[in-house]
């Protein structure tokens, strides 16, 4: 079996019997063939399932010259479940993974926006914008309240649907990692924002076939990008001189954030954002402890 047999069935195993959305079996498969392309780059003659440990140590010390210790994690742990696929599925007898060690990194807190910053960023955004005769400053200021609003990952941002929309119930469905779905409240002020895009610019754009469902379209009446998304709030932190390297993942930490601070509760939180795990939420427990006071003294007996 050669790689890219293994890799082709592996990525079939993430979809299917994982349920990995395409975005993290893209990145799997990036990081392997990391691997491959350093076997190749050595002329070192080895398959997935008679590599040893020795090679695999020879690639993570290559790895860490150019990679952080956060990335030399995730493309061992990568590797790790590559190879344990393997031996599930009898093409190894062992891991040779299992003798190598996750360099030590810290947790990670998010990087998150005051109220004051997202508020500059949206007004920064220039309602006025035209191309092709369609509002893009619209839809701009459309799409960075519903990120915000709704605490979005981009990607469910733009496969967000008309037929997701449920306004009569204040409701709004997203697919999120795995194709897993759950339904996400939504705001009146931020339903009617949407509303004035749909009725007032959407409408303006040629559609193309394919994509009369999707929200968020382009000029030319697509599906927006990820990277389109990343590209906008980019152009706005330089124009209002921003010192933060941002992106619409901030927005979703800012969105649990400033909830956790007015005293939501964090399994509400973790439904919202759509973590499997409640541990994954409760990092945002260490952005603002003096929530943590305040529960104390408002619900202890002993305050």
């Amino acid at each position: 079996m050669k790689w890219q047999n293994a890799l082709k069935d592996y990525k079939h195993y993430l979809k299917i019997e994982r349920g990995l959305s395409k975005n993290s079996i893209v990145n799997y498969e990036y990081d392997l063939k990391k691997l491959v392309y350093f076997l190749e780059s050595r002329n070192i003659n080895e398959s997935p399932y008679t590599i040893e440990y020795s090679t695999i140590q020879e690639f993570i010390y290559d790895v860490s010259k150019s990679h952080n210790a956060r990335s030399q994690s995730r493309i061992i742990s990568g590797l790790r479940s590559f190879f344990s696929y393997l031996v599930f599925e009898d093409y190894r007898k062992t891991n040779p993974l299992d003798l190598i060690e996750s360099p030590k990194i810290g947790r990670k807190l998010p990087d998150t926006l005051s109220i004051e910053d997202i508020d500059r960023l949206i007004q920064a955004i220039d309602l006025t914008h035209e191309y092709n005769g369609i509002r893009i400053g619209e839809r701009d200021r459309t799409i960075l309240e519903t990120l915000y609003s709704c605490g979005l990952r981009v990607s469910e941002l733009t496969e967000l649907k008309l037929s997701d929309l449920f306004f009569d119930e204040d409701f709004i469905k997203v697919t999120g990692k795995g194709d897993k779905q759950r339904f996400v409240p939504i705001g009146y002020s931020t339903q009617k924002i949407i509303n004035t895009y749909i009725n007032e610019v959407r409408t303006m754009i040629a559609i193309k076939p394919g994509f009369n469902d999707t929200l968020f379209l382009n000029h030319r009446g697509k599906q927006l990008t990820r990277a389109m998304i990343f590209t906008i709030i980019k152009r706005l932190a330089e124009k209002i001189n921003l010192n933060k390297t941002i992106s619409p993942h901030t927005f979703r930490h800012s969105f649990a954030t400033h909830l956790l601070e007015n005293g939501a509760d964090l399994r509400a939180i973790q439904l919202m954002l759509g973590h499997e795990s409640i541990t994954t939420t409760e990092v945002y427990m260490h952005v603002d402890r003096s929530h943590l006071k305040e529960v104390l003294h408002k619900f202890h007996p002993r305050k």
